[in-house]
């Protein structure tokens, strides 16, 4: 029998850390002690009320029953009443809120609903994989590249956008705060991308995944504030990164109620929505917002973070590595000035484990991102380590 894989499949470009990952096994394999400050989870556990509450809710028999492809009406109605707090916005929970197995399955899924074979997809570069890969390719689209500059605060270009061809344009994707540069994105520039959006039908897809991870005061808008953001665009959220709960896979989006019905439509013939359980308690996470305030876990974690990266940054300085220091994420984007590939190689040498920015993208080239996924302590060592390579 001859099994050949579809050619959507084939069109998926290779996976580059195939052999970063052959490396980082025979270094564990060596019992080479690694430090690794590469991967974007949180290394903190979920709030003791949410294990209780996870506890409490999976031993109740009734949550094991399927739920809704589009989420149980208590966790959509949760959803609404945060984004009114948190944002300002006002939803419908009913037509514009959809529960998602994850924040990651929704913007692979939202592709297959409005792309069809051979349409152009705007996708950032550098950037998280999925939207080019797992959205646009595997719905047969073509990812049109955006290039995130740094000449530009890594922010879309409209008035490059403008020039392009746009013809068979269906769909954009944006990730503010953003995975992997830790820019940030302003009212005033969401406005300029609605209005680009609005003049051009094209659906926007916004992943806000990062809104509650913020630094020196800074505090990340949702594109649904701006004017015209409902008629444009649907907006990804989960309480993966806000909560410490990315293995629950817990997500949402909310927007525009003709684009959730496409999702939903999707979602209907491939899955059965989340577990009862865990949106019982997502919906207790998200009401622990008091007037649009996150409560004490959700500030401790982003004071920590952010007690980390000035730990981080000022580590790699010193080290003569040109970066910023971010206002969100708890990621940050370092110029190496070489081939990210062979940097990431060379700081595994003295265990330090990294993401090379070419993982991202082209344009993610001559970059490496670090993660803050480690106590102080282990950032401390891990840069006395690169001083020896660097």
């Amino acid at each position: 029998m001859r099994i050949e894989l579809a050619e959507r499949v084939k069109k998926l470009p290779p996976y580059i850390f195939a052999e970063l990952e052959k490396i980082i096994n025979e270094k564990k394999r060596q019992g080479v002690d690694l430090i690794s400050l590469s991967i974007g989870d949180p290394d903190f556990s979920p709030p003791k009320f949410i294990l209780e509450a996870l506890a409490e809710e999976s031993s109740n028999p009734k949550n094991h029953n399927y739920s809704f492809s589009q989420g149980e009406p208590e966790f959509k109605e949760a959803v609404a009443e945060w984004y009114k707090g948190r944002f300002g916005v006002d939803l419908d929970p009913k037509s514009e809120v959809i529960a998602l197995i994850g924040s990651k399955e929704g913007l692979a899924n939202i592709a297959r609903a409005f792309v069809n074979p051979g349409d152009k997809v705007l996708v950032p570069n550098p950037a998280y994989p999925v939207y080019a890969n797992g959205a646009t390719i595997l719905s047969e689209g073509v990812p049109m590249v955006m290039p995130l500059l740094e000449e530009n605060d890594f922010r879309p270009d409209v008035e490059s956008l403008a020039e392009m061809n746009l013809e068979n344009v269906k769909m954009m994707f944006l990730n503010y705060p953003n995975n992997p540069t830790g820019s940030v994105m302003d009212k005033m520039s969401l406005k300029q991308i609605v209005d680009f959006a609005e003049e051009n039908n094209i659906i926007v897809c916004y992943d806000n995944a990062y809104s509650e991870i913020t630094f020196d005061g800074y505090k990340a808008p949702s594109i649904l504030e701006v004017e015209g953001g409902k008629d444009v665009a649907i907006e990804f959220h989960s309480c993966s990164k806000t909560f410490s709960m990315t293995g629950d896979r817990i997500g949402f989006a909310v927007g525009n109620r003709d684009i959730i019905n496409g999702l939903l439509k999707i979602k209907a013939q491939v899955d059965s929505g989340p577990p009862r359980y865990t949106q019982r308690v997502a919906v207790r996470a998200l009401k622990r917002y008091v007037n649009g305030e996150p409560p004490e876990y959700v500030k401790e974690i982003a004071r920590i973070y952010g007690e980390r990266r000035e730990e981080l940054v000022k580590g790699l300085r010193r080290l003569g590595l040109e970066c910023k220091k971010p206002l969100a994420t708890f990621y940050v984007w370092v110029k190496c000035g070489e081939d990210s590939m062979k940097f990431s190689q060379r700081l595994l040498d003295v265990g330090v484990v990294t993401t090379p920015g070419i993982g991202f993208g082209e344009y993610g080239e001559g970059y490496i991102r670090f993660s803050v996924t480690q106590p102080k302590e282990k950032i401390r060592e891990a840069c006395e380590r690169m001083e020896k390579v660097l």
